[in-house]
């Protein structure tokens, strides 16, 4: 079928917009679960939310059909409900990541070589976010750097996976990285791993797992005091 067929253009007429509205509700109800501002046990209600964000129940529906996939929130008989964020669920996603982000390097470190001017730039963004004390542009920059890698891959569908859980992760870094007082030692040890990569190093596999697993610490330190101080 041509683009320019008048049976095209009758087919993208009668399409579904792209669900700007759900993506609004889904990304702002996510971060106020992970912050702890909406309570595990806390009932979601469609027509209470539909208010809120002055959205139709549509996208407010797919919102929650997409926290739920997330893990976020369950379906009982009464409805829908926050389930919140474990340590259980802070390990199964640092697992997850691990598993993504160390095929996505294990790509980059064979076959033809790589262009790693992406991951510079934002390593340059990290720093100036480091020197300026500005915990959410460095979080931003943090997973924009992890991101080249799933892009040089070359694996699309590695990358989709990625994209899918990147939001939970920038919001657990907001987290995290609101603690550090100091963001040099993060960027340094971002420095040091990409510089190994960029070798082709094998032990970049190692240290990339050594690198997840010190931000799985720090996300359970930091969550656990900050729930803490969430309740009191």
């Amino acid at each position: 079928m041509s683009t320019a067929s008048a049976e095209w253009q009758s087919f993208v007429a009668t399409a579904r917009p792209a669900p700007a509205l759900g993506r609004h509700v889904v990304d702002y109800l996510r971060r106020m679960i992970i912050v702890g501002k909406l309570r595990p046990g806390t009932h979601l209600v469609e027509s209470q939310l539909s208010k809120t964000f002055d959205v139709s129940r549509g996208p407010v529906r797919d919102a929650l059909r997409q926290l739920e996939v997330e893990g976020l929130v369950e379906s009982r008989r009464r409805g829908v409900f926050v389930i919140g964020l474990t340590p259980g669920d802070i390990d199964e996603l640092y697992d997850l990541r691990t598993l993504l982000e160390s095929h996505a390097v294990r790509s980059c470190l064979r076959g033809t070589a790589r262009d790693f001017a992406e991951a510079r730039e934002h390593l340059a963004r990290m720093e100036a976010a480091a020197d300026a004390q500005d915990p959410a542009t460095f979080a931003e920059g943090d997973l924009d750097f992890h991101s080249a890698f799933y892009k040089l891959s070359g694996n699309r569908r590695l990358d989709n996976v990625w994209q899918q859980y990147r939001p939970t992760f920038a919001d657990m870094l907001s987290v995290t990285n609101a603690e550090d007082r100091d963001l040099g030692p993060t960027y340094r040890d971002h420095v040091h791993l990409l510089d190994v990569i960029v070798d082709g190093d094998p032990a970049a596999l190692d240290l990339l797992t050594e690198h997840i697993e010190g931000s799985r610490r720090r996300m359970h330190t930091a969550y656990a005091r900050f729930l803490e101080q969430a309740t009191n």
